[in-house]
């Protein structure tokens, strides 16, 4: 984490002996006797810089970085065109993972010694972690807002077209973002989501203790015999709960059938062989499916935005409510 300077001091034949003795200890790995040598040192010739910085060194592998950057300003104090202090203090900020502050000093660094190889490798491994560490923070923060109201805003106008009056679609539509945000979540934390048909029921209308607004369908997707047996069951469901919209979730990696991706050529399915999942929303009016796909970035799973697919070519499940033209028909 950084080597102890060797260079000459300005006290007497006693403090070279301390720091002598110090530099003995840090390449022995004995980092604690080294930096109370260092600390002798300095009582005896307070305004040597070698010393601060040679206890910076110290300190910085004792992981006590405080202290650390402390002696390395020392160091730059006493002597502002010496790199090493520069150097030190890159060093020291770097392990406090403020990257930008450390890119900074090296760069001051490199200025004082411009051939520096160490000075320059730092400086380019600085830039890799700076970006990392920038995109680390926007993936974070992209998995901890998870906003899909704003991702559905051009579906209000579909609705407000369909349907009419806010008061008419303003349940379906955050019935839907809700139910897209906790999947997002789910595959957030756990990479998965169950697969499971979620419904809007009547409040006035729905019996619930007999109709529960959520049905788990793991195995509709294993044959053509199971999904076709599937959807009958929930039209009838759907009917006779009184649900005003449903809404599908489901991983693509358990659809056995019907693999809705396959056979569309690339113009029509974008993603490849990615992973992600299905969300299928049903109303008497308006039908929408998306696919949200998934990558790994920074070492955590990351959903992107819901992209809308063609619904004739890639439904999940048939329609789940009898067809109506429009709201008054």
């Amino acid at each position: 984490m950084g080597e102890a300077e060797v260079g000459s001091g300005k006290g007497g034949s006693e403090e070279m002996s301390l720091k002598d003795k110090g530099n003995e200890f840090f390449k022995a790995g004995n980092y604690l006797k080294a930096a109370a040598l260092y600390t002798q040192a300095i009582k005896q010739d307070p305004s040597n810089p070698t010393l601060y910085s040679n206890r910076a060194a110290a300190f910085l592998n004792l992981a006590k970085l405080n202290k650390a950057l402390t002696d390395a300003e020392t160091t730059i104090t006493l002597n502002p065109q010496w790199e090493k202090g520069y150097f030190r203090k890159g060093c020291i900020l770097e392990a406090m993972e403020r990257y930008d502050d450390a890119l900074a000093a090296f760069r001051i660094a490199l200025q004082y010694n411009p051939q520096s190889a160490e000075v320059s490798r730092k400086i380019k491994r600085l830039c890799r972690l700076a970006k990392d560490k920038k995109r680390a923070q926007e993936v974070q923060n992209l998995r901890s807002n998870v906003d899909m109201a704003k991702s559905l805003e051009t579906l209000k106008s579909e609705m407000s077209e369909k349907y009419g009056a806010e008061d008419c679609w303003k349940d379906m539509f955050y019935f839907l973002v809700e139910r897209m945000e906790t999947a997002v979540k789910s595959w957030h934390e756990t990479s998965n989501v169950d697969p499971r048909v979620y419904f809007l029921l009547d409040k006035e209308k729905t019996q619930t203790d007999k109709y529960a607004p959520v049905v788990n369908i793991d195995k509709a997707f294993e044959s053509p015999h199971t999904h076709s047996n599937c959807f009958p069951f929930l039209r009838q469901y759907a009917e006779d709960s009184f649900a005003g919209a449903a809404c599908l979730v489901a991983p693509k990696s358990i659809i056995a059938y019907p693999q809705v991706w396959k056979g569309q050529g690339s113009r029509k399915w974008r993603h490849g062989q990615q992973d992600g999942f299905f969300v299928q929303f049903e109303s008497p009016l308006l039908r929408k499916l998306w696919f949200i796909s998934s990558s790994n970035e920074m070492g955590k799973t990351l959903c992107r935005d819901p992209e809308v697919l063609d619904i004739g070519a890639h439904e999940v499940l048939p329609r789940l409510f009898k067809e109506k033209l429009s709201n008054s028909s």
